[in-house]
């Protein structure tokens, strides 16, 4: 759904952390932190608006997703793509070679009974 490009999630990161931002404030951001010039900047934000993360409404930068939702729609399509929707095939993967430690065993049971259907 929301797949973006590294140079893509360079630009985003900037842009939550210091949003809304006058399109001429962001130039000069990604002038600093990424070397780009202007032209990068406005076809990279152009690309960003095509895929529905940000909008520039009259020079003003905002997103149309925060940081927080675009990252839980990035992990739901990791487990829909790459586990066939299943949560637990994902935890059982990401746990093989990492063991979880009592506080977040604890933090999943807690995320579990929060969750839970009656």
């Amino acid at each position: 759904m929301y797949r973006l490009t590294e140079a893509e999630l360079k630009l985003a990161e900037i842009i939550w952390e210091n949003e809304p931002i006058s399109s001429p404030d962001l130039v000069k951001l990604c002038e600093e932190k990424l070397n780009w010039k202007k032209s990068t900047t406005y076809t990279m934000l152009k690309k960003l608006e095509i895929k529905e993360v940000f909008i520039n409404n009259k020079g003003i930068v905002e997103s149309l997703l925060t940081k927080e939702e675009f990252y839980m729609e990035q992990s739901k399509q990791i487990v829909r793509e790459g586990f066939d929707g299943s949560f637990p095939r994902f935890l059982a993967a990401f746990t093989r070679h990492k063991k979880l430690s009592k506080r977040e065993i604890k933090e999943l049971q807690e995320l579990i009974e929060q969750h839970k259907e009656d």
